[in-house]
Parts: C-alpha cells; sequence; structure tokens
C-alpha cells in the first residue's frame, strides 16, 4: 500500500476535522474568557492558573513532534539510553519549582533576561541573553519541530516537505498570534491528554505485534537490515548491528554512544539550562495562582516524563524490528529513497508505525496527537519568544512604545522568527547522521552551559557581579560556537561516510564538551567577579538565595537611569476629547487581537501596592506545602528508582 493514499478514509479525516475544532473552539473559549488586552495578561495569564493546566502545560510544552520523532529514532539507533535524557528531567522540575521559581516571583519579574538586568543592572546581559534565547529557539526547537511535523505530514499524506510545513504553520499561528498565554496553556491541557492517550495506544499495538516485552529484547538484537554492501565497499558490522548495551542507560564512559558520566553529570547541566532557566518553562510556571500550585504542577509534569521512554523510545525500538530495512537502513541511495536524506532513516521510526500500524480513524486521531505536541511546543514557544523580543529587545529601542505597539511588534516577530526556522530545516535533516535528538541536545551542549552557569551563580554567590557574569557568557558563547560551526562545517557524517572533523574538535561528545563548558564559564564568572567591585546588598534584596526573604526597600541598579513614560493621565487628556467611536471592522480586528480593553479608571496607590504583593507573595498554606514536599520527596525516589533499574 502506497503511504500516499494512507490517510484518505472518511474515518481518518473526520477525526482530524473534528479534533481541529475542538482545539480552536478551546482556544476561542480561552480568548473570550480572559484578559489579553494587557503585557501581563497576554503573557502572564494574569497569575491565575492552578496546578494541573500549568503541569499539562510544561509537559506539553516539551514534548513537540520532535520528541516524539526524534526520541523514537534515537531508540531505534541505538536501544534505550536516550529514554535517560526524559528520566534526568524529573529531578530537575523539582529544583525549578523548590529552588528557582521563588527568586523569580520574589523579584517579580515576567522573563528571564529581565531577572539578570535586576541582579545585575547594565542593558547588555539582558540583551545578550535576548537575542542568544532567540538563536536557541531557531536551532534546536522552532526548525526541529517543524521538520518533524512536516515529515510525519510527508509520510500519512504524501505531501511536499514543505507544503506540509507552510499548513502546519498557518494553523499554528492562528491561535498563538491571537490568543496570548492562558489559550495556550488551555490548548496545551487538551493536547497532553489527547497525546498521553493516543500513545498508549500505538504502544500497546506496537507491544502485542512484536509479542510482548520478552520477545521485543531478543528481536531488536536481531533487526539487521539484509541490504549491507555498498558498491563494493563492506560496511562495517558496527554500522548495521543493534549496539550490545542497547538495554542499559549508563554506558561505557570511552566509547559509549552516551557515556555514563555525560548523561548524568553533562545532561544535568543542559537540564538546569533548560528546566530552570528557559522562557517557555519558567513562564508557565510564574503564571500559577500561589506556589503549592507551581509546586504540584512541576510534580504532575515530572511524573508525565515518566511516559516518554515507554510511549516514545520503546515503540521506536520496535519500528526497527517490524521495519528492519527502512528504518536501520545503512546504504546512502537506499535511505535516500525511503525518507529523502542519506545518512540514515531513523527519523521515519515512528511516522512510520502511526501509518503501518493504526487502524482507520485511530490512524487520523495519531495524527492529530503529532499535529498537537507539534502545535503545543510551537505555540509555546512563539509566545515565549515573542515576549522575550517585545519586552527585552523592542522596548530598548522604542523606549515610549504603548502598549498596543508592543502587542503588535510581538506578533510581527513571530512572522519572521518562523520565516528564518524554515530556511534552517536542511541543516536539521542531515545533521547528527540523520537523528533529530542527538542533533538537539548538541546544539544544546555547545550554546547552554554558560547560560546556566551565569543563573546558577547570579541565584546562589551573592559575590557574582555584572562584569563577571558578562565576560563568562561572551567567552562561553565563542568557545560554543567555535565547536558547532566546525562540526557544521565538516558536517557530522553517518557511520557508512564518517566525518573528517579533526578528534580534538569534533572528537569529544557532545556531552563532555558541555562538562568543560560549564566548567569554564563559572570559573570565569568566579575569576573576573573577584577581581571586580562586589554589588552592595541594598540592591540585592530578594534576588538571590540568601537576601530571599528580606523585607528592605530594594534599590534597582538602574533606578537613576529609567526613563521616565509619558504619564498615561497626559495621555487620555490628550485624546479625551477627540475620540471617535470605531467602526464595525476595526471593533472586531481589536477584539481578535485582544486590544480592545476599555481603559479602567486608573488605580489607587494602595490597589497599586496589592497587586504588587499578590504578584511577588510565594507564602504557602501549611498543610498544602507538606502535601507536595512529600509528593517532591516521592517523586525524587522514583527518579533514582528507575535509573537503577534500567543502569
Amino acid at each position: 500500500m502506497d503511504s500516499s493514499q494512507k490517510i484518505n478514509n472518511p474515518a481518518d479525516i473526520s477525526v482530524i476535522v473534528i479534533y481541529f475544532l475542538v482545539v480552536l473552539a478551546v482556544g476561542l473559549w480561552a480568548m473570550y474568557s480572559t484578559n489579553r488586552g494587557t503585557v501581563g495578561g497576554f503573557f502572564l495569564a494574569g497569575r491565575s492558573m492552578v496546578w494541573w493546566p500549568i503541569g499539562a502545560s510544561l509537559f506539553a510544552s516539551n514534548i513537540g513532534s520532535g520528541h516524539f520523532v526524534g526520541l523514537a529514532g534515537t531508540g531505534a539507533a541505538g536501544g534505550i539510553a536516550t529514554g535517560g535524557y526524559e528520566w534526568n528531567a524529573l529531578i530537575f522540575v523539582v529544583v525549578l519549582g523548590w529552588l528557582f521559581v521563588p527568586i523569580y516571583i520574589k523579584a517579580g519579574v515576567v522573563t528571564m533576561p529581565e531577572y539578570l538586568k535586576k541582579r545585575f543592572g547594565g542593558k547588555r546581559i539582558q540583551i545578550y541573553l535576548s537575542i542568544l534565547s532567540l538563536l536557541l529557539y531557531i536551532f534546536t526547537k522552532i526548525s526541529a519541530d517543524i521538520f518533524s511535523g512536516a515529515v510525519f505530514i510527508q509520510l500519512a499524506m504524501g505531501l511536499n516537505l514543505y507544503l506540509a510545513i507552510i499548513i502546519l504553520l498557518a494553523i499554528t499561528a492562528l491561535y498563538t498570534i491571537t490568543g496570548g498565554l492562558a489559550a495556550v496553556i488551555y490548548t496545551d491541557t487538551l493536547q497532553t491528554f489527547i497525546m498521553v492517550v493516543g500513545s498508549f495506544i500505538l504502544m500497546g499495538f506496537a507491544f502485542s505485534k512484536v509479542g510482548g516485552y520478552e520477545a521485543f529484547m531478543d528481536k531488536y538484537m536481531a533487526a539487521i537490515p539484509s541490504n549491507i554492501s555498498y558498491g563494493n565497499i563492506t560496511i562495517d558490522a558496527q554500522c548495521y548491528t543493534p549496539r550490545k548495551d542497547s538495554f542499559h542507560i549508563f554506558r561505557d564512559p570511552i566509547d559509549g554512544d552516551l557515556p555514563w558520566p555525560g548523561l548524568i553529570f553533562g545532561m544535568s547541566i543542559l537540564a538546569l539550562w533548560y528546566w530552570c532557566t528557559d522562557q517557555v518553562i519558567v513562564q508557565r510556571c510564574l503564571s500559577g495562582k500561589n506556589m503549592s500550585h507551581v509546586k504540584a504542577g512541576c510534580i504532575m509534569c515530572g511524573y508525565l516524563k515518566l511516559l516518554p521512554m515507554f510511549l516514545m523510545v520503546m515503540p521506536g525500538m520496535i519500528s526497527r524490528i517490524l521495519y528492519t530495512d527502512v528504518v536501520a537502513c545503512i546504504v546512502p541511495e537506499i535511505c535516500q529513497q525511503h525518507c529523502g536524506t542519506p545518512v540514515g532513516c531513523t527519523n521515519i521510526a515512528y511516522p512510520k508505525m502511526v501509518v503501518e500500524l493504526m487502524p482507520d480513524g485511530l490512524r487520523g486521531l495519531m495524527l492529530a496527537v503529532m499535529l498537537a505536541s507539534l502545535m503545543s511546543s510551537l505555540t509555546s514557544i512563539f509566545n515565549s519568544a515573542s515576549t522575550l523580543f517585545t519586552m527585552d529587545i523592542y522596548t530598548k529601542i522604542r523606549t515610549r512604545a504603548s502598549e498596543k505597539e508592543l502587542m503588535l511588534a510581538g506578533r510581527a516577530f513571530m512572522l519572521f522568527l518562523i520565516a528564518i526556522s524554515i530556511a534552517w530545516v536542511p541543516m536539521v535533516q542531515s545533521a547528527q547522521s540523520g537523528q533529530l535528538f542527538d542533533y538537539i541536545q548538541s546544539i544544546t551542549s555547545y550554546l547552554g552551559p554558560p547560560i546556566a552557569a551565569v543563573f546558577l551563580l547570579a541565584i546562589y554567590c551573592k559575590r557574582v557581579n555584572e562584569q563577571g557574569a558578562f565576560w563568562g557568557l561572551i567567552i562561553g558563547l565563542v568557545i560554543g560556537l567555535a565547536r558547532m560551526i566546525t562540526e557544521f562545517a565538516y558536517g557530522s557524517g553517518s557511520c557508512v561516510n564518517p566525518s573528517r572533523c579533526p578528534f580534538i574538535i569534533c572528537g569529544i561528545h557532545y556531552l563532555y564538551f558541555a562538562i568543560i563548558l560549564f566548567g569554564i564559564s563559572v570559573i570565569i564568572i568566579l575569576a573576573v567577579s573577584l577581581m571586580t567591585k562586589p554589588i552592595p546588598d541594598v540592591h540585592l534584596h530578594r534576588l538571590c538565595w540568601t537576601l530571599r526573604n528580606s523585607k528592605e526597600e530594594r534599590i534597582d541598579l538602574d533606578a537613576d537611569e529609567e526613563q521616565e513614560k509619558p504619564d498615561d493621565k497626559d495621555e487620555e487628556l490628550g485624546t479625551e476629547g477627540n475620540e471617535e467611536e470605531p467602526g464595525c471592522l476595526k471593533k472586531a480586528y481589536n477584539w481578535f487581537c485582544g486590544l480592545d480593553q476599555q481603559k479602567g479608571s486608573k488605580l489607587s496607590k494602595e490597589e497599586e501596592e496589592a497587586m504588587k504583593k499578590k504578584l511577588t507573595d510565594t507564602s504557602e498554606v501549611p498543610l498544602w506545602r507538606n502535601v507536595v514536599n512529600i509528593n517532591g520527596i516521592i517523586l525524587l525516589t522514583v527518579a533514582v528508582f528507575c535509573h537503577a533499574f534500567f543502569a
């Protein structure tokens, strides 16, 4: 059966249409019932979220279609070790909820660069971090997710890769550009439910087809493709034979594909960067009603992160058993034929199963699940990226921009992001032997560690100052970019055609590289800070761990430089007399973009203080504090057990 004829039956098509209508309805409901007319409402959902949408949204923002395609593909190529990436997060969601979010909330910030600006002063770190975060979104998140979603549509419907990309983005942009964070979080909650149910069903089909867990272990070790000669060259056996340690998470520290010290220490640095300092993740937590809701959301996300090993990595391995010649192909010409890239076809392991194994109707649901996971992570990234651009970059260029102008600038920036990401897709297709997940992790290892070092030291080491942080970031970036650019220039190669990149540069595993880069960044930050003047405590109240509970007035470092915004009163006085009633089209446009909220009466000084207090409050009811603390301990115990059981 030709794959271009797969999804053209009424059952599949009607499931997909119903799914999109439901998502659109939830998005419109969220738009209608939440305040999107203010920056706080659009970007932070007004700090009104309860724990279960936060947990679901953290999970959905993290698990994009890049995970379905990438985890399954890396599982098909190398076994279960890649699931260790997911389980590492069980520990770091607890670190996020207990150690990082309280500081961000007390600091009263909307974005992560804004936190660093308050902590260190000056503008250069804030702007640098905003730009670097946007680059990371383009290279690792948006382009990888767009690519993997398009691979799915291409396989299921036989469309051209770029046509598939354009259809995807049109739907996604519609509800992010209009809805704001509340719409994104509520649709994420729906997507999470559908994703988990759909992938459980597929896992059931996969295990029953292969004959249970014992049979799966035996058959995977024997899944060797039939074409193993390439012209008159005989390909080395280790290129196509499953690894002997396929069913172990911890692998040889020297010649393992995911060495265990790298998995424990290197991965923890990347997890610290991703889970504790990344705008997409932290923004979800900052929208929580109170600290107990934030922590409960983190715990829920942690339990959901147990699932990818069983819902994605193992089904990817089963795909190798069922479609060995396609998924495990090794001869470049054959791979090019099957999936359009000569370096290997493991990326189609998951889509292939959906298309081949699922019955009509359920196949449509699974495609909807894939689009759901893709769209939920893309919408989260678009919302967070536009927040970064608007609050940290645009406001520096236009210091007196009105709220309306900021909202429009953020939306226009999303369109620009999309264009750059599409242009980067061909690089994603061929990097890291065609293993998408390895590509994402390697880019993160080159660019993430300096950011992790700065945030960790900013919160836990009072002595660190602006000069130290800045030079740590810059030198770390130069070292990371040197490795990344060299690797792309040489190409990461494949087992059949290895890359010619010198060992001293590309020979060090990317997780080891992350450890080295983190170490260098920490040393530079501390050394430069100790050689320069410390920041007086009066500027640090509630910005670092030792001063987190201080009640004293904090004087912002750049308080004297802050330019005064024009007073709203003057604006109102100037426009009140000649304000015309907008026409019907203008009204509809304003409602659609959330710009029509009426100017309320100005808040009194006391009301403003109360509002500020609510936004920076981290107190908890003792009963619920104990409940979430106990659950946090249970989650950490589960994490240790899982690692030990599969080690």
